[in-house]
C-alpha cells in the first residue's frame, strides 16, 4: 500500500520532469539491429522466390508461367506458415522484412481470417478477411489502373 506522502511526491512531479523520467528509463530502440535483421530476411524471402522462379523456368515453363508459379507458391507458403505461427515469431524478428514481400500480404488475409474465425465464416472470416489487406488492395488496383493510363496516353 502507498502511503500519502509518497503519493504526494508523485503529484508533485511536473510534465517536464516526467517526460525526463521517460527517456531515462524508456529502452533505445536498435535501429541499425533491426534494418540488417529486415534486410536480411527480406532479402532472403526473395532469394527464395528467384530460386522458385529459376527452378520453373527450368522444368520449361516461360518467365509468365514461372512468375505465376512463384507467387503462388510463396503465397501458400506465407499462408501455411502463418497458420503454424512462424511468420508471426518471424515478424517479431524481421520487421518489415517479412512484410513487404508477397508473402507478408498472405500472412495479413490469413491471419485476420484465424482471428475472425470465432464469429463464423460469414461474418466473421468474410466480412473482416481484407480488413487489413483491404486498403492495400484498393490503392494498389487505383495505382495500377492510373499507371497503366499513363502509359497508354503517351505510348
Amino acid at each position: 500500500m502507498v502511503d500519502q506522502s509518497e503519493q504526494a511526491k508523485v503529484q508533485k512531479i511536473d510534465a517536464l520532469e516526467y517526460d525526463e523520467m521517460v527517456k531515462q528509463i524508456k529502452p533505445k530502440p536498435t535501429v541499425l539491429k533491426n534494418s540488417v535483421w529486415a534486410f536480411v530476411v527480406g532479402g532472403l524471402i526473395c532469394t527464395i522466390g528467384q530460386g522458385l522462379l529459376e527452378l520453373f523456368k527450368a522444368t520449361g515453363l516461360d518467365a509468365r508461367e514461372a512468375g505465376a508459379a512463384t507467387s503462388v507458391v510463396l503465397i501458400g507458403m506465407g499462408a501455411i506458415l502463418t497458420g503454424l505461427g512462424v511468420y508471426d515469431e518471424l515478424g517479431k524478428r524481421a520487421g518489415a522484412g517479412s512484410i513487404v514481400p508477397i508473402t507478408g500480404f498472405a500472412n495479413s488475409i490469413v491471419a485476420a481470417a484465424m482471428e475472425f474465425k470465432r464469429e463464423g465464416y460469414v461474418l466473421g472470416v468474410g466480412a473482416r478477411m481484407f480488413q487489413v489487406a483491404g486498403p492495400v488492395l484498393v490503392y494498389g488496383i487505383t495505382t495500377g489502373v492510373l499507371i497503366g493510363l499513363v502509359a497508354y496516353l503517351f505510348k
